[in-house]
């Protein structure tokens, strides 16, 4: 925390003294500007995407560039050097974290927001809750989920496919119940077309769609989900909500981080500045996931 802190005082440093000097070039790199590719998890990319467009706009030497890849890509493209800056919606493991130890270096990794994986159907669909035993048990290839025949995900390597797979204790999918396609945009409009299916999202393209999905966003619903005995959540059944993430007690959420490795003092540090501190954490709290630290509200008290 204390590292945080004292990043996002250094960002505010160099900003004042950075706008007090002549405009830099793109091609000169800083904290405030040049380029700077990103690669981003595909079920976060649409808060990604809002997040650019405000830190460009507010500093106008940065240029920002994302790109969709898969989940094991990106860690891929991270190890070998291929890539310096990420969003991932888990940190690196040990075996991960070797290779860069090797060269003497360790990433920086800032988390900035709790993102969910959200479970939807048609919207005439008569199911509108199931449990986490239910999934594990579709996972396990044991049985199919209530009236639904087919669990979709948006690809086979996938950072949802990777989640449930770790919550079922599988190393594969089932050869039946479960389906995955190629993105998130076709999952939604999957099963805005087939009924007696759940799909998996981020919830991110459920709250926040573009104008191309809307008409498919406004045909399915989200399910309530009720985690295992004993666990939060295990009271009742939970849809993922801002205050229902903020209160612990959605069973299928997960923190998003961005993974820096940037050898040096760029563009890369100036972006996750800007993303764990208050105008980065807004855009998250009015995108419907869950800021990393909730920002103040100024009340203004008249007599």
């Amino acid at each position: 925390m204390k590292k945080l802190v004292l990043l996002r005082h250094i960002f505010s440093l160099l900003v004042v003294l950075g706008s007090c000097s002549s405009p830099q070039p793109k091609e000169s790199q800083t904290i405030v500007g040049g380029k700077l590719q990103v690669l981003v998890d595909e079920t976060v990319f649409p808060i990604m995407e809002e997040q650019v467009a405000v830190f460009e706009h507010l500093y106008k030497q940065a240029d920002v560039t994302l790109s969709v890849a898969q989940e094991n890509q990106i860690v891929t493209k991270l190890v070998n050097n291929e890539v310096e800056v990420a969003v991932l919606t888990r940190q690196l493991n040990a075996d991960e974290m070797t290779f860069f130890e090797a060269r003497q270096f360790r990433p920086r990794v800032y988390r900035f927001a709790e993102d969910a994986l959200a479970l939807v159907v048609n919207r005439n669909s008569a199911d509108s809750a199931v449990t986490v035993d239910d999934i594990i048990r579709v996972m396990q290839g044991k049985e199919p989920m209530g009236h639904m025949s087919r669990l979709v995900f948006d690809n086979p390597n996938s950072s949802t496919v990777r989640y449930l797979k770790d919550l079922a204790g599988v190393d594969s999918l089932p050869s039946t119940g479960v389906y995955a396609l190629k993105s998130n945009s076709e999952v939604l409009k999957y099963v805005y077309e087939t009924p007696q299916t759940i799909g998996v999202l981020g919830l991110n393209w459920i709250v926040r769609p573009d104008s191309a999905l809307q008409r498919y966003a406004d045909g399915i619903k989200v399910l309530g989900v009720r985690n295992q005995a004993g666990k939060p959540g295990s009271d009742g059944f939970y849809k993922p909500s801002q205050s229902n993430l903020a209160e612990g007690v959605y069973p299928l959420a997960r923190s998003v981080y961005i993974i820096n490795a940037e050898p040096r003092k760029g563009l890369g540090m100036g972006f996750a500045a800007f993303l764990t501190g208050l105008p980065g954490q807004r855009i998250i709290l009015k995108s419907g996931l869950m800021p990393d630290s909730l920002p103040p509200r100024e009340l203004i008290i008249r007599k």
